[in-house]
């Protein structure tokens, strides 16, 4: 089993000051080796396709080619979950973690909490742009969080670069559309539909009325 992190947004709480409005953090969930090495060999050979010679990055993107990455993904057996913070509303969590990277643990937890029943196993995977020292402090905090004496949900957290990795870049897309979409900014709704299928649970908090 592949799981694969990453994150919309940015989890600074300097609101009006550059830090963004929503945090969303998207784990997206291979359980066959297989179906990863498919979606993986299909976002290739979409590079060719559109003669793309850059990363697939959700918010870089030209709109025409995040359609394109969307349809291309979607149909490849893979699920997704989320969790979106409205810091706006949520700023007493600015005391409870004081450092970025708190809060950034804080929200995987979040995420991994719903998934576990579904992980066995995992071997996650999460962007190089934290430091080394951050990448083992993530993943002592989810073991500790998921992992029981009796089962192992995650066995293995990896760093990887995700200019060189096309399932990094699938989660980014997953994570700009959740953030997107519930923003009701242009396209969004529409990007969220192309996928919903392979959607299992997306919390937001505060909880819309």
């Amino acid at each position: 089993m592949l799981v694969f992190i990453d994150e919309s947004g940015d989890p600074g709480f300097k609101l009006g000051q550059g830090s963004s409005q929503f945090f969303t953090i998207a784990i997206v969930v291979f359980e066959d080796r297989e179906d990863a090495i498919a979606c993986d060999q299909r976002i290739e050979l979409l590079h060719k396709e559109l003669d793309w010679h850059s990363e697939f990055h959700f918010k870089r993107n030209p709109d025409h080619v995040r359609k394109a990455f969307i349809q291309a993904v979607a149909p490849y057996n893979f699920f997704y979950y989320g969790v979106i913070i409205k810091k706006k509303h949520q700023l007493n969590l600015a005391q409870q973690f004081p450092t970025r990277e708190s809060f950034y643990q804080y929200v995987c937890g979040l995420v991994f909490e719903n998934a576990k029943e579904k992980l066995l196993n995992a071997t996650v995977i999460i962007d190089t742009s934290g430091n080394q020292e951050f990448g083992m402090s993530l993943a002592q905090y989810l073991r500790r969080k998921i992992n029981t004496e009796d089962i192992k949900r995650i066995i293995k957290l990896k760093m990887q670069r995700s200019h060189t990795n096309n399932l990094i870049q699938l989660a980014d897309y997953v994570a700009g559309i959740l953030n997107r979409s519930i923003q009701n900014k242009k396209h969004g709704k529409i990007y969220r539909k192309l996928i919903s299928h392979r959607e299992i649970k997306v919390n937001i908090w505060p909880p819309v009325a």
